[in-house]
């Protein structure tokens, strides 16, 4: 197959253009690169999709004639990905990766087809300004490639993706952190569920995706897990003895109240999502696994993400420094 990858050079479409490339596929990139170089053996077509805007000339017109049997796309902005459409135009497959974050509810437990989503964007919104306007973005992108395909496109709403690469740094802190042992800071309750899908195992189904023609819209995540299991399975990938640990439960309430931030970024617990919030975990993923998504174990995820830290000098990793978890976990043994 010639396949197009619209990125190719960071984490996910650059893993999606590996698998394609290992498969013996054809791939072109097209991305600035300005991020890192894209895979050995794919075609790099320098494409700046903020500026290459007119879908009839510039680097789309050289892509608009190359016969592309397949299209990859993991934007977030609606009109980049209605510029590719025009460009592209219908014949290749269009595989599109959305987000779980374009679900307007978060009950838990349930799948694509029962769960309402966010009000489609009517412009580009800044995604750095909340989950929502990302999350709208994302169900116009959706729209857009359905309508321009007939439905005939395959839209994966991912989970949180990880493993080595990942540029959010949220899973690259368990690996990191259980590795060190000690007093380990975790957001109970134990049972609450946490939910992610390795890059690599995403990757590698969209390929499937986008060669047997697939359509459809699936939520393209690994089965959600409790908290107290992934704590288990990352300590076990990362090798670290389980009596070198000891895991200190902390209810939300006082997390919030000892500034711990969810999620991510500074001062967090990331993963943690709190009260209502935590069923964004938990979603139904049954039809992608029967439509053959296979998760690797949580802990072979683990071991090669904390490998891949000690590897890259610039890998990220975001979340509590060592010395704000010491002093919340003072806090909490003194009440």
């Amino acid at each position: 197959m010639r396949i197009l990858v619209l990125g190719g050079s960071v984490f996910l479409s650059r893993e999606v253009a590996r698998v394609a490339l290992a498969a013996g596929h054809e791939v072109v990139c097209a991305c600035r690169g300005v991020h890192g170089p894209v895979p050995e053996g794919a075609e790099h077509v320098v494409l700046d999709r903020g500026e290459d805007t007119d879908p009839r000339s510039g680097p789309w017109a050289q892509l608009a004639g190359r016969g592309f049997d397949a299209v990859i796309d993991v934007t977030s902005t609606p009109s980049w990905l209605r510029t590719a459409l025009i460009a592209l135009g219908a014949e290749p497959h269009w595989v599109y990766v959305s987000s779980v974050s374009a679900y307007a509810d978060t009950g838990g437990g349930r799948t694509a087809e029962d769960t309402p989503l966010l009000p489609a964007s009517t412009e580009d919104l800044d995604n750095r300004s909340g989950a929502e306007a990302y999350g709208r973005n994302k169900v116009a992108c959706e729209e857009a490639v359905r309508t321009a395909t007939g439905g005939r496109a395959l839209v994966a709403r991912a989970g949180l993706i990880v493993g080595p690469g990942d540029y959010s740094g949220r899973f690259t802190y368990w690996p990191v952190r259980l590795a060190r042992g000690g007093r380990v800071l975790v957001p109970a309750p134990p049972e609450a569920p946490t939910q992610v899908v390795d890059v690599r195992d995403l990757a590698a189904w969209l390929l499937h995706c986008a060669e047997s023609r697939m359509s459809g819209t699936y939520d393209a995540v690994a089965p959600a897990v409790p908290w107290d299991r992934m704590v288990q399975e990352v300590a076990a990938g990362v090798a670290v003895d389980p009596g070198d640990l000891e895991l200190v439960w902390a209810p939300p309430e006082r997390l919030t109240e000892l500034g711990v931030n969810p999620w991510v970024g500074p001062r967090s617990l990331p993963l943690w999502l709190p009260g209502e919030l935590d069923s964004l975990a938990d979603r139904d993923v049954s039809a992608a696994a029967a439509a053959g998504l296979r998760p690797r174990p949580l802990a072979e995820t683990a071991a090669d993400t904390l490998a891949w830290t000690c590897e890259d000098p610039d890998a990220k990793v975001t979340g509590l420094t060592a010395e704000e978890e010491t002093e919340v976990l003072a806090a909490l043994a003194g009440g």
